[in-house]
């Protein structure tokens, strides 16, 4: 696959230009991309009647009120979503605090992520992430010629921030962060983590992936959008693919200081106007939809369980996980824990860390994990 670069993509029409790689469709293959030797070995299509255990989608959504607001939508789908896009704007920019000029929207927060590495720099220059993360962003800068730095996790699979801060060097660009993590679902104390951004950012800039954060309890969700207030020169990323339920229909957002979304925006195709009116009607809906983020924060705790119970029966260890997906070490080879668990009829991840095999699994409902864990049993 050809780098991507700055220069390339303006010498670009829209980033199109023929043996150029376009940010969807380069973001759609990294997306897919193997995470372990495992999967790389074993690729095989699931097909559609496989209990998807590895994407950390919610099997609860769309919430009603998200479904009622798509039917609605369906009478302005004859019309581009101009004024559409720019109204949600405005009400992102309430919801957070901030003006509509700190926002950004895209086809989910995948792509923006591509987009704020591309924005900020990163080609020629380093970013440092702790490991493992959601490596989209990692991947692609390094597809511009950027290095990736990567710093292990603590022996409970959380943040290491201290490692992190000792990795940035003169040639960093970024750090990127996710809390609460995935894959390992662990939570990073908020007061430490809101002081590392804080003080990070005053040398370069701080991404903090807050995807999940709406699965903690609403007392737990501080998010460093309040650094974002001051002046800091942090990014905030947020989806609503995860518990909003909306995955496939892909909306996502960041909140920034005005002068780096301006920089974003330059390399966003069609400029953030190539959504449509169905999701950003049904993310409204979802953002104040209270009663279903409660009831699927409970439920994803209740199956969670059924994971964790069985894997402290079995004395294996597993991060400690805050969201709706465990980590834990493969207790064999992990080629046949994808196979076997796919002719069980489940989909889940296997990462390679720390020179070893991991799983991940998301979380189901409280039937799929039962089937689950009884199927997991008989392949180990």
């Amino acid at each position: 696959m050809e780098n991507v670069s700055r220069r390339n993509w303006f010498k670009s029409a829209a980033g199109l230009t023929v043996g150029f790689v376009s940010i969807p469709s380069l973001v759609d293959q990294l997306m897919a991309a193997p995470v372990s030797e495992a999967e790389r070995v074993y690729t095989h299509y699931a097909g559609n009647n496989i209990i998807r255990l590895g994407s950390n989608e919610n099997p609860y959504g769309p919430s009603p009120k998200a479904r009622e607001a798509v039917i609605a939508s369906i009478s302005e789908g004859n019309r581009y979503a101009f004024e559409a896009t720019n109204e949600f704007k405005k009400f992102l920019a309430d919801k957070e605090g901030v003006t509509p000029d700190h926002i950004m929207i895209g086809n989910g927060s995948s792509e923006l992520l591509c987009v704020a590495g591309i924005g900020i720099g990163l080609e020629g220059k380093r970013v440092v992430s702790p490991f493992p993360t959601f490596r989209l962003l990692m991947d692609f800068a390094e597809k511009m010629g950027a290095t990736w730095d990567r710093v292990n996790l603590n022996e409970k699979l959380e943040l290491d921030l201290e490692a992190v801060a000792s990795a940035v060097t003169a040639n960093t660009k970024m750090i990127f962060l996710v809390n609460p993590n995935n894959p390992t679902g662990t939570l990073t104390d908020w007061g430490t983590y809101q002081n590392f951004c804080e003080e990070m950012s005053r040398k370069v800039t701080v991404y903090s992936d807050e995807a999940y954060l709406e699965f903690l309890e609403p007392s737990e969700q501080r998010s460093m959008v309040e650094l974002i207030k001051k002046g800091s020169d942090v990014i905030v990323s947020r989806t609503f693919s995860k518990i909003y339920g909306l995955a496939g229909l892909r909306l996502g957002y960041v909140i920034a200081q005005p002068d780096r979304i301006k920089q974003m925006s330059k390399f966003q195709m069609g400029g953030g106007v190539n959504i449509n009116q169905a999701v950003l009607a049904a993310a409204k809906a979802s953002a104040g939809d209270d009663d279903f983020m409660k009831m699927t924060r409970q439920k994803n705790a209740a199956a969670r369980k059924v994971l964790e119970d069985y894997l402290t029966k079995k004395s294996w260890f597993f991060g400690k996980s805050h969201i709706n997906l465990l980590f834990f070490p493969a207790p064999i080879d992990g080629k046949t824990i994808l196979a076997k668990t796919q002719e069980a009829g489940y989909q889940i991840r296997v990462w390679d860390y720390a020179g070893k095999e991991w799983c991940r699994v998301s979380i189901g409902t409280l039937e799929e994990m039962q089937g689950f864990v009884k199927a997991f049993d008989k392949i180990v």
